[in-house]
């Protein structure tokens, strides 16, 4: 495959928002980095490119809607909204904090670009189908795209959601699944057996597109793909590998919850600044 031209910007963004969720996770003494860096590659791309937004008129009415419905992810959604121009990056040194506005989950209130608060999973769906329709009798070309966790499909919500949008071909609505295969207490198969993500959404009426959530021309293809005419919403499984960047955090389930100390933040900064074809962040 060609390389994407939006694939070096995506790569770049994708490398910034982890090195910002790891220092800020180290700071906050929180959870949740795996869940970050197996994301961080769609939302390079998401906000690098595919996106229709101004950092300086969040609300402007014709944008693209963004919804994390996998909000205990936040630091990432946070960092890419900084590193966009949405508010100062200083903002990023508050995250998790008491009283603070970047709380653990993410939180619209007083958050530019934020659009809706997220953390209980299985509502990002729900709340995107029904942006979705509205902007659709409004009259207006805006997309919706919601990324979500793979675990998180096993909310009965989700699939009340799905059958929905396929009934209403709601053709502005893009989801992207998270499919790193570990979920709070384990493997996605240990809990739930052997699934296919991808067979379920086709059952419910979806257009699916199976990828590599990691190579940048294959997420690059896929919302391309998502964007063009189709009659049914599109569901992107992104294979993903959940701390995906730092060797010591891939494939770990103990990354859900610990941060990394001082040597691990340097040990895992030091292995994503290793890649000088990139500018450092």
């Amino acid at each position: 495959m060609s390389e994407s031209p939006h694939a070096s910007d995506a790569a770049d963004l994708a490398r910034r928002i982890r090195v910002r969720c790891l220092k800020m996770v180290h700071a906050a003494k929180c959870s949740h980095i795996g869940s970050c860096l197996s994301a961080a590659d769609v939302l390079g791309n998401l906000y690098a490119w595919w996106l229709r937004i101004d950092p300086d008129r969040p609300q402007w009415r014709e944008r693209d809607r963004f919804i994390l419905s996998k909000g205990h992810a936040a630091a990432a959604l946070y960092s890419v909204l900084a590193l966009k121009g949405f508010f100062p990056t200083d903002w990023l040194a508050s995250y998790s904090g008491d009283g603070t506005k970047l709380g653990g989950h993410a939180t619209h209130k007083g958050i530019p670009g934020v659009e809706v608060s997220t953390g209980a999973l299985g509502h990002g769906l729900p709340l995107a189908v029904g942006m979705a329709i509205g902007l659709n009798r409004d009259g207006l070309r805006s997309r919706v795209a919601v990324l979500m966790g793979d675990g998180e499909c096993q909310e009965g919500s989700v699939w009340e959601a799905a059958w929905f949008a396929a009934r209403h071909r709601l053709t502005n609505l893009v989801a992207v699944v998270d499919h790193n295969r570990i979920q709070a207490f384990g493997r996605l198969t240990d809990v739930m057996g052997d699934i296919s993500l991808a067979r379920r959404w086709e059952g419910f009426g979806w257009r699916v597109l199976d990828i590599d959530g990691h190579d940048h021309d294959q997420i690059a293809s896929a919302l391309a793909t998502a964007s063009s005419e189709g009659d049914r919403p599109t569901v992107i499984i992104a294979r993903t590998v959940k701390g995906k960047g730092v060797s010591f955090m891939e494939d770990d389930l103990l990354w859900h919850y610990k941060p990394p100390d001082d040597n691990q933040l340097a040990a895992a900064l030091a292995e994503i600044e290793a890649d000088r074809a990139l500018p450092r962040a």
